[in-house]
């Protein structure tokens, strides 16, 4: 696959961040165009490089069983319903949360059956392999599903002999993406990096272009992104008429959480955000995203509240303010996760099928953008344009 010219990191984004980018996302748009003709859907990815893979099942190899790798796990594969919820205990020794067995409440809700599964299952895919710091968090995830994964002993085995590497995420903050993700994109195996794609733009950019060498197809996806009620919301902003302005309430100003925020704005009002202004003590616990008059865009931005405090099922909040009134959205929370969850699955199946990233590119480095501009914001007391903090 051809590349094209090199750019500056600068040139490439251009709208979207203000500035363009790097000869390795050019790349990523470049190598897209065959693909964008044939799209149906204008939510439909830009393309990294990497063949078409129509092997069934998707034999996969998953990276950290922390709750996200759980979550997504069962989903996408065969497992023991009453292990997910009294989950075993190896070791005497308990890592994570889904190791309590929470995840079995929001996936099974029929109360007269504990083993009837009331949310969508990802048919296609085969867990194989899996990973984990905690060998004991691996083994037992190995068990809930059947005892079919095998445990590996180290994250660079996993990439061996599967169609897909899956890096799952909770908690973190994607500082160690670029790590764990390198094995697997150097052979050239699809990949899917949970939210956030990286810690900064540095690390984002990195990725792309490892993957972008090694013809490699990449991809990574908070599931408020691909939230279907998320959607829904969106639709009722007729009611306000021309929308002015939105707020987006979560409860942690951390990474793994903000990065949600974050990535639910670009699903309600879009992405093409030009500069950011932030407070907090530590971490940005407010953050203001200006979008600098963009079409379509709030004229007035986006309000990313990550300090809204404790929701139930950890719920995150929407509002859209408009001309001729104001809409709020229902809860967005552990009951309406796994439905994105599923979406992204989807995405990622199609993914490995085609070769060609389900996601936008530019959208995926603005995300990390932005959160790095509002952590220099927070830091330094000033609104922070985002083309300063790409390189």
């Amino acid at each position: 696959m051809p590349r094209t010219s090199a750019m500056s990191r600068r040139r490439f984004l251009g709208d979207t961040l203000g500035a363009a980018g790097t000869a390795a996302i050019a790349h990523f748009a470049a190598a897209a165009e065959p693909a964008e003709k044939a799209r149906e859907s204008p939510r439909d990815p830009m393309l990294v490089g990497g063949k078409a893979c129509n092997a069934d099942p998707i034999r996969v190899g998953l990276i950290r069983c922390d709750t996200h790798g759980m979550y997504y796990g069962a989903l996408m594969a065969r497992h023991e319903a009453l292990l997910l919820e009294n989950p075993p205990s190896v070791d005497g020794e308990k890592h994570y949360s889904w190791q309590g067995g929470g995840i079995h409440l929001y996936f099974y809700t029929s109360y007269y059956d504990r083993t009837e599964m009331t949310v969508p299952r990802v048919d296609g895919f085969e867990i194989v392999k899996v990973w984990d710091e905690h060998p004991s968090a691996a083994k037992a995830l190995s068990r809930v599903l059947c005892g079919k994964p095998k445990v590996c002993a180290s994250f660079g085995e996993v990439s061996d002999d599967v169609d897909l590497v899956f890096i799952a995420d909770c908690n973190g903050d994607g500082s160690d993406h670029l790590k764990l993700a390198g094995p697997g994109l150097v052979k050239g195996v699809p990949t899917f990096v949970d939210k956030p794609l990286a810690y900064d733009v540095l690390g984002a950019l990195e990725l792309i272009e490892t993957a972008n060498r090694h013809k490699t197809p990449l991809m990574s996806m908070s599931i408020l992104r691909a939230l279907p009620q998320a959607g829904l919301f969106r639709s009722r902003f007729a009611e306000v008429g021309e929308v002015q302005s939105g707020a987006i309430f979560i409860g942690d100003a951390g990474m793994a959480a903000q990065i949600h925020a974050i990535c639910l704005a670009h699903h309600l009002f879009g992405s093409g955000v030009q500069s950011v202004e932030s407070m907090g003590r530590e971490l940005p616990d407010y953050v203001h995203l200006d979008y600098g008059g963009k079409p379509g865009r709030p004229p007035k931005g986006v309000l990313l509240n990550c300090a809204s405090g404790e929701s139930p099922h950890a719920a995150i909040y929407a509002s859209a303010f408009g001309k001729i009134g104001a809409v709020h959205s229902p809860p967005l929370g552990d009951f309406e996760f796994p439905f994105g969850a599923a979406e992204i699955l989807r995405r990622v199946k199609t993914m490995v099928r085609t070769g060609v990233p389900q996601v936008d590119c530019r959208e995926m480095v603005e995300s990390i953008a932005i959160a790095t501009a509002a952590r220099l914001a927070c830091k330094t007391r000033r609104r922070v344009a985002l083309n300063e903090v790409m390189p």
